[in-house]
């Protein structure tokens, strides 16, 4: 058995909205022989989710510490949150300038606050694609919000750690660079990166990546089981590896059709949860 801490994006299974169904998740995420679980943790009215962890209604200090009580009891860690938002035309939408783009920044800093009162502190999110010209008025905008966010995030001890995938990792380094906050970090997703250069990534964001998902791409199905598609799993990690991350592997698989009545099937999410695991094990 290898070395790395390996844990799954628990919206992969089921995104409950309800504390007693997250605990019965939770059930899940342990049979699969996984050490730590990455929750989902906001509504998004767009997507029609309703979540048992949003920072509203998971909100008192006993609510929040019922939670990792759920998880210690399981043997499971947190290894971060998910606070995933939609804009009104791409994920996160922080550099758009609709009239809801406000209250995306406020849930974002809420749910910062509630990973830190849980005792993870990271939360990961696709803010939008951010502009390669800094110059553009969208990136003056992503600037201004994401400010906003860690100005709070740094005050309290929260890591908002942005996906790769939406742009570059030059340009995401830049404008991480361009706000300036000591807590602004980045979630590493080696599938999303396979456009840009899954390695080639790695090398340039060494500095600042916490967190990671463990996802993959088969090259005609799309089906993303680690360890059955493009990324190139032994050059990938052995360059984490070279720049000393050592933090947690979130396996994460939205393939369609999460109800827990198909989880176990043959090809299930589960069953991709279950080999990806097998397969991250052997490093």
């Amino acid at each position: 058995m290898g070395s790395l801490k390996i844990g799954v994006a628990l919206w992969s299974l089921g995104n409950p909205g309800t504390f007693p169904e997250w605990e019965k998740l939770l059930d899940v995420a342990a049979s699969t022989g996984v050490k730590a679980v990455q929750p989902w943790s906001v509504d998004e009215k767009k997507w029609k989710v309703v979540c048992a962890l949003d920072p509203d209604r998971c909100a008192t200090p006993k609510q929040r510490a019922d939670v990792r009580k759920a998880c210690e009891k399981r043997g499971l860690e947190i290894s971060g949150f998910c606070a995933q938002l939609a804009g009104p035309t791409d994920l996160g939408g922080f550099g758009d300038d609709d009239t809801d783009v406000k209250s995306r920044v406020e849930k974002t800093i809420r749910a910062l606050q509630m990973a830190v009162d849980i005792g993870s502190p990271i939360v990961t999110t696709h803010i939008g694609p951010i502009p390669e010209d800094a110059k553009n008025p969208i990136y003056g905008r992503f600037i201004k919000n994401i400010a906003t966010v860690m100005k709070d995030a740094d005050k309290r001890g929260g890591v908002f750690a942005l996906e790769t995938g939406q742009e570059t990792a030059t340009t995401l380094k830049r404008f991480i660079e361009d706000v300036g906050a000591k807590n602004l970090k980045v979630n590493y997703d080696p599938a999303n990166m396979l456009k840009h250069g899954a390695v080639e990534g790695v090398k340039v964001l060494a500095n600042y990546i916490v967190h990671t998902h463990a996802k993959d791409k088969h090259p005609k199905t799309g089906k993303p089981t680690v360890g059955q598609g493009d990324v190139p799993w032994d050059a990938y990690l052995g360059e984490l590896k070279s720049i000393g991350y050592k933090g947690w592997f979130a396996i994460e698989d939205e393939s369609e059709g999460h109800g827990l009545e198909i989880l176990t099937g043959e090809g299930s999410v589960y069953q991709s949860i279950v080999s990806g695991r097998k397969f991250l094990e052997n490093y």
